[in-house]
């Protein structure tokens, strides 16, 4: 048994692998991709004057942004300003001067 212990295949078993661990971390940085990935999709949608699209994802933002689960921290006041900025673009598209 005591070979066992200094096995390194064997060892290779018994502890978390790095990309496990990297996925763990990492989780929390997919949920903000994919909310920077809706807010580009809602650009595009403005430049292609999709504005029914465009106001869909934005709600879409909104709600991600919104979430309850989220801490209230630096990004989510930068998301909080995409948001508003978001709002005030789609506005000023449908409502030209």
């Amino acid at each position: 048994m005591m070979a066992a212990e200094t096995d390194p295949v064997h060892d290779a078993f018994d502890r978390p692998s790095p990309a496990h661990a990297t996925r763990e971390v990492a989780a929390p940085r997919q949920s903000r991709k994919l909310a920077d990935k809706v807010l580009a999709a809602f650009h595009q949608a403005c430049d292609q004057t999709e504005y029914e699209v465009a106001r869909r994802l934005l709600d879409i933002y909104e709600f991600m942004t919104l979430r309850r689960d989220l801490p209230v921290d630096a990004g989510r006041r930068r998301a909080m300003d995409a948001l508003v900025a978001g709002h005030e673009r789609l506005w000023n598209l449908r409502h030209p001067s």
